[in-house]
């Protein structure tokens, strides 16, 4: 069958994909456009396989969150150079994982690429993925998933770099969960809340503040050492750190002043790179 250049123009708009590699897949499968795609993700596959043992040392953060569903999730996707990870078509990747991830029930980094697009039930999650090889040519990874039911909050920094996914007990104004958010993704605290701290961390620092309260009345040491492990916690737990967006009060009073009850339940930081 002759190809003629109108189809391999219209397998090139598809695919963006070489003009020459287009011809050949339409040549080999004799004109069926269907079947030249598979031919052209076939052969990738095959390249892919060897550009599995390339160090994808540079990525992105993508977040995904449907309020009306309840459902978000949080994703690093890894390449091999930060170009790459800049392209519109690696930062469409990345958003298409994360909003796979939060709509489709247990999805982990194995199976999520064998599940249909939301948006597009013809094709798989891998094959959108190696399309996207196809035209990039830098192994690529799903790093990791997290998900969130419920209320969440959610903010990526402008470089994709690294971000912050929260669960909340009620619900949360956008812009209080995103500032939220944004100071996790600032601050790193290593504890959500103060039972969530190093318990070997909290009872050094108690032991060392009781050391220096030694001699004084029972009363008053207790209330030093209340009054540093205070301080203590205002450094490493999210609740109790001074807010970004307000450093004059606590995160934990700024969600107050939204509702009394609110408060954080869960806590996801993902940065490239990051465990």
């Amino acid at each position: 069958m002759a190809i003629s250049a109108a189809m391999v123009k219209a397998l090139r708009e598809k695919t963006d994909l070489p003009m020459m590699d287009c011809k050949k897949a339409l040549e080999q499968a004799e004109g069926d456009e269907a079947r030249a795609i598979e031919l052209l993700r076939e052969k990738a596959g095959d390249k892919l396989a060897k550009f599995m043992d390339r160090e994808a040392g540079e990525g992105r953060i993508a977040v995904y969150v449907d309020a009306a569903a309840g459902k978000a999730a949080i994703v690093e996707v890894r390449c091999e150079t930060a170009p790459v990870a800049s392209t519109d078509d690696f930062m469409a990747l990345a958003n298409t994982i994360a909003k796979q991830a939060a709509l489709l029930d247990d999805a982990t980094p194995e199976n999520i690429k064998d599940q249909a697009l939301i948006d597009n039930p013809g094709q798989t999650l891998g094959q959108y993925m190696t399309d996207v090889f196809n035209k990039l040519r830098e192994n690529m990874q799903i790093a990791r998933i997290d998900r969130i039911e419920g209320h969440a909050g959610h903010y990526v920094h402008f470089d994709g770099q690294k971000g912050a996914l929260l669960g909340f007990n009620a619900a949360c104004p956008e812009e209080v969960g995103a500032g939220v958010c944004m100071h996790v993704t600032a601050m790193n605290p290593p504890a959500m809340d103060r039972s969530g701290a190093d318990p070997a961390e909290v009872e050094k620092a108690r032991a060392e503040y009781a050391e220096a309260a030694k001699g004084k009345p029972p009363e008053i040491a207790e209330k030093i050492i209340g009054g540093k492990m205070d301080r203590w916690y205002s450094e490493f737990v999210l609740l109790d750190q001074p807010f970004v967006k307000d450093d004059k009060i606590a995160v934990k009073d700024a969600l107050k002043a939204v509702n009394p009850d609110l408060t954080v339940t869960k806590m996801i930081r993902y940065e490239v790179g990051g465990l």
